[in-house]
């Protein structure tokens, strides 16, 4: 297992399949595309991670850092390679990636559809927030 940076040009495909696949809480949306991507990219290239299994990608996680506050959201893995540590390596190396850039506090978005991961989030410390998440698409 190799966590590297993601790279548009060789991993976009790959990446893309996954999100397509990987069930509940993760899904192609309206800013997951080629060029919404590139923005990510030039902004935080080093919270946008994958896993690489036998030159596969398999796993996947973004961060986000504002200054203030980290947000993490897409983690996914692969059906065919969960329950092997790849989310939680995942999640271990956004996390210190933040902590090198300053981030104290971070959230961590959970889609209603996905309720069922959150014991796994719980046991890397993570705990429920009462607040509610809002999003609108401003353009």
């Amino acid at each position: 297992m190799m966590i590297r940076e993601f790279n548009l040009e060789r991993d976009y495909a790959a990446v893309a399949r996954l999100w397509a696949h990987a069930g509940p809480g993760v899904s192609l949306g309206r800013t997951d595309t080629r060029e919404e991507l590139v923005k990510k990219v030039a902004r935080d290239l080093d919270l946008f991670l994958v896993v690489e299994v036998a030159g596969e990608v398999v796993g996947t996680v973004i961060g986000g850092w504002d200054g203030r506050r980290g947000i993490i959201y897409h983690l996914a893995v692969d059906t065919a390679h969960r329950d092997q540590g790849i989310g939680t390596a995942l999640m271990n190396e956004v996390e210190i990636r933040l902590v090198a850039k300053g981030c104290v506090r971070a959230w961590l978005v959970v889609t209603p559809d996905n309720f069922d991961v959150i014991p796994f989030y719980e046991r890397l410390g993570w705990e429920k927030n009462p607040a509610q998440l809002m999003g609108k698409y401003l353009k």
